[in-house]
């Protein structure tokens, strides 16, 4: 689905300087993988998936998603960043619809698929609510459904938990992971939380200091579907132990 060869991103401040964000990174995703990016931060992560959806240009090295060259912002890619970013004058439904009308499809059209992802997500009957009348979960939830409505292939999400509080950072990730089971997406998850990128995903690339490059790719050897009870499993704790490790000894090094 996402192949990444020799892909390094530098930039150029306001006052000139140059910031290395990216070292040359490698890195393949298959089709329906769920794969999170873990590291310290300003180690590239977001930067990383912004190079993916095409949102910024790469300074070397190519970037291919499903065999094409990937050169500018392209339709088949569901974007979630770590505030909601809703519009406060408009209902639940009209802010899921809002990812159609900017494709520049007709929103009637997609009231129905927007409605069954809404029940998906736990947020049937709030359709003409506003963004102030909900939750921050909730929030999210919508934030989520607007992503999913074209019905892409690959879902980039930078950190959509980050701003939540822990026990609904919880709820908020087995709801991603029932939706992903029911869904069935390629997903590229960035997280500070070293549980959560376990807890999720079927492979967790550690990311070093800046400037980023991959330190170590994890295969999650547990079972799905995933419970947060998993967290006591003992494979869970030595994939936790080896991230630790790896960012630790990142530091270190650097210092």
């Amino acid at each position: 689905m996402i192949r990444l060869d020799g892909v390094a991103k530098t930039y150029r401040t306001r006052k000139g300087d140059l910031v290395h964000a990216l070292a040359e990174t490698s890195l393949t995703v298959g089709e329906n993988e769920f794969v999170t990016l873990v590291g310290p931060s300003g180690c590239g992560k977001s930067t990383l998936l912004k190079l993916v959806a095409g949102l910024v240009p790469v300074t070397r090295g190519e970037i291919r998603v499903r065999d094409q060259v990937v050169r500018e912002p392209f339709p088949d890619v569901g974007f979630v960043f770590q505030q909601p970013v809703l519009l406060p004058w408009r209902s639940v439904l009209d802010n899921v619809l809002f990812s159609v009308e900017m494709l520049g499809l007709e929103p009637r059209q997609y009231r129905k698929q927007a409605g069954d992802l809404l029940e998906l997500t736990g947020l049937a009957g709030f359709e003409t609510k506003y963004p102030h009348e909900l939750s921050g979960g909730m929030q999210q939830r919508v934030a989520i459904c607007r992503a999913l409505l074209p019905d892409p292939g690959l879902l980039l999400m930078d950190e959509p938990f980050g701003a939540l509080d822990a026990m609904t950072r919880e709820e908020m990730s087995l709801e991603l992971l029932r939706i992903w089971e029911e869904r069935r997406k390629t997903i590229l998850f960035v997280t500070h939380s070293i549980p959560e990128a376990i807890l999720l995903a079927d492979r967790v690339v550690v990311m070093s200091p800046r400037p980023g490059r991959i330190a170590r790719v994890i295969a999650v050897d547990l079972p799905r579907p995933r419970t947060m009870d998993m967290e006591f499993d003992t494979r869970f704790k030595t994939h936790s132990d080896e991230v630790r490790s790896l960012i630790f000894s990142g530091r270190k090094e650097r210092g």
